[in-house]
């Protein structure tokens, strides 16, 4: 066995760089929240070349004398903690004392401080963590630290950096999440010469999202609600509101950015039946609990927690934003109509006791005469009358008898929810016999979405029925019944379709631009991914920060739905899986077919089922759709007459 030998200081100081800095956003990340923990009321931001090169971090804290300015970057220096008990209740953002140890390690560092009250500071410049020199240096109250050629002394680190574009829009990223988590310090960004962001740090959470998300936020809905000493703030979207992706979704424990499975759990049971299925709410979030109540020392860049009663902190999460989505309901106005005609249904009139007690009279002297509603309901004795009445009148005067019975009285005091509707009437009338069509003749190669046939070709083993729900179409084939999910099956045959399709997809441009406004980490992916996307169809071009034009999209897509769909690729290329080209191409695909698919619920004619139903039948390979969900599933003529009792 090898001899067991102590790691030197340097090499353990670029180990703990590794935990700790991962990128330029991470050294952004550190050095704002230490900042804050200085009392900062203002802090300036600013990088070149994505934060690799350039990277300065300016506020107007408290500052550092000359001796703890040398100490601050030694390794786990800090002024946070003191005894193991403060462990127990940590209030502040950092408290290891491996920041700036770890950024110092794998950088060249100049330093500027000064505390309020002295007349000069002191200047540091520190190469891969060693003080090369010090002088004393003119400079305002507080903090400046300048950082260049980041991982310049470990290239192994260096080539999993991404391209500028991609570091800086992470950096960007990194700035907004401390903007929201600190409203009451006035955040400036500053990237490659350009101001990026500005917060006012007046403290209201309100105005640091309308700096970091514009208009998006201006519908999202208050959160204030205390659950057993536990405080919740923030804001949540509209159910209609909902996003594609939880890209939106941003919680803050004591001001600290965590991310919790926990707190996504109970955000989500708040929309639970009140939200479309692949939809996510957005939210700004902050859940303000005691100290001793949290345990922020689970990671070492302090992104995860734990909570010491879980219950009571998703309880607190769970009710505080379903109560605040039921203060405010979003509901669509609905207006009823009759099946004879285009007016809206009658609404019922109070009954003759509510006049007097603030209602309006059931009648008015001046009122418009109102159509007689189509809707109507009978007690027993009515619907009797009503039943002799139709069979005493002779069929060819039908309608003089429904036009009796609706003369029928109606309670005034009967819920709109016990409304039936009758069965309307028409004079008998001899149809005419319809001349048999025959169906044109089918190309050997049709494409699937053209076939325009409505009738099946005699040899055809099987025959659609129908549609179910207006979802699944229902074919009958010997003994057996068939459910095709008309949606999944259609992803499949589009993404089949552009998988074999190597070359560039076929692209529709479009007249007026579309704006899609996204977070910085996702807005720099899909520009280090243009290329990639005009192989999908896409043109996107940049439009201030993080809005991007969307200037050309797939032709089997839908501008309703483009910009939907690429905040969603811009999710798939964030988190997943990179292995090769293909198989990010293969991930972009599954969203452009399933956006660009007929969905369920709709309403589609009669040629289109039928085409889907055609290429489901005659292919055996599409028994999923791209995301794993059957396409179609079988019943037997022996299993249902087993539930008929038949066998």
């Amino acid at each position: 066995m090898p001899k067991i030998l102590q790691l030197s200081p340097h090499v353990a100081n670029l180990i703990a760089a590794g935990e700790v800095v991962e990128r330029p956003a991470s050294a952004v990340k550190e050095l704002l929240e230490n900042a804050v923990d200085a009392g900062a009321s203002k802090v300036t931001i600013e990088i070149r070349d994505g934060g690799m090169t350039f990277l300065r971090v300016t506020d107007n804290g408290c500052g550092m004398s000359a001796e703890d300015a040398r100490t601050a970057f030694l390794r786990h220096a800090t002024s946070k903690l003191r005894t193991e008990e403060d462990l127990a209740a940590i209030g502040t953002m950092g408290f290891r004392g491996e920041a700036l140890a770890a950024i110092a390690s794998v950088s060249r560092i100049d330093l500027m401080t000064k505390t309020a009250g002295s007349l000069s500071g002191v200047k540091l410049h520190l190469e891969a963590g060693r003080i090369t020199e010090e002088t004393e240096a003119g400079c305002p109250d507080g903090t400046t630290i300048l950082v260049r050629d980041l991982f310049f002394n470990t290239p192994a680190r260096m080539k999993f950096m991404k391209s500028d574009t991609v570091e800086g829009s992470r950096v960007a990223a990194a700035v907004q999440l401390q903007a929201l988590a600190h409203p009451e310090v006035a955040i400036q960004f500053i990237r490659d010469g350009k101001q990026v962001l500005s917060t006012p740090g007046t403290g209201g959470l309100q105005a640091a999202m309308y700096c970091v998300y514009g208009r998006d936020c201006a519908k999202m809905v208050g959160v204030e609600s205390r659950w057993e000493g536990y405080t919740l703030t923030g804001y949540v979207s509209l159910p209609t509101d909902a996003r594609p992706s939880r890209s939106m979704q941003t919680f803050f424990v004591n001001d600290r950015p965590v991310k919790s499975k926990l707190l996504i759990s109970a955000l989500e049971e708040a929309y639970r039946n009140q939200i479309m299925v692949g939809k996510f709410p957005a939210c700004v979030l902050h859940l303000h609990l005691p100290a001793s109540a949290v345990d922020v020392n689970v990671h070492p860049a302090k992104t995860e927690v734990k909570f010491l009663s879980e219950k009571a902190v998703f309880d607190c999460v769970h009710y505080g934003v379903l109560g605040a989505l039921n203060k405010k309901p979003d509901r669509p106005a609905v207006q009823f109509k009759s099946v004879a005609g285009d007016a809206p249904f009658a609404p019922v009139p109070p009954p003759p006791s509510s006049v007097g007690r603030g209602l309006a009279p059931a009648t008015e002297p001046n009122a418009a005469p109102k159509k007689e509603p189509f809707f109507r309901t009978m007690n027993a004795e009515e619907y009797k009358a009503f039943s002799a009445a139709l069979q005493d009148a002779p069929k060819p005067k039908q309608p003089a008898a429904a036009a009796a019975a609706r003369k029928i009285p109606r309670p005034d005091n009967m819920p709109l929810r016990e409304f039936v509707m009758l069965p309307q009437i028409r004079e008998e009338t001899p149809e005419p016999t319809p001349e048999p069509v025959k169906p044109p003749p089918v190309p050997e190669e049709a494409p699937v979405m053209e076939q325009t046939a409505l009738e099946m070709p005699p040899e055809a083993p099987w025959r659609m029925v129908g549609e179910l729900y207006n979802t699944y179409i229902l074919v009958e084939q010997g003994e057996d019944a068939f459910l095709i999910d008309k949606h999944a099956a259609h992803e499949r045959i589009l993404f089949e379709k552009l998988k074999a399709n190597q070359e560039s997809i076929s692209a529709q441009s479009l007249l007026q631009p579309i704006p899609v406004r996204l977070n910085p980490a996702a807005a720099g992916e899909l520009l280090n991914n243009t290329a990639l996307l005009e192989e999908l169809g896409f043109e996107l071009e940049e439009f201030g920060e993080n809005t991007l034009l969307l200037r050309q999209i797939p032709m089997d897509l839908s501008p309703e739905t483009a910009a939907e769909a690429v905040e969603t690729l811009a999710d798939d290329l964030l988190n997943g899986r990179r292995e090769s080209r293909d198989t990010v191409r293969d991930t972009l695909l599954h969203t452009v077919a399933c956006k660009a698919a007929i969905k369920a619920g709709w309403k589609n004619d009669e040629k289109e089922l039928l085409a889907v139903a055609e290429a489901v039948m005659a292919r055996e390979d599409l028994k999923y759709c791209p995301h794993g969900r059957p396409i179609c599933v079988s019943l037997s003529k022996k299993q249902l007459e087993k539930q008929f009792k038949r066998s």
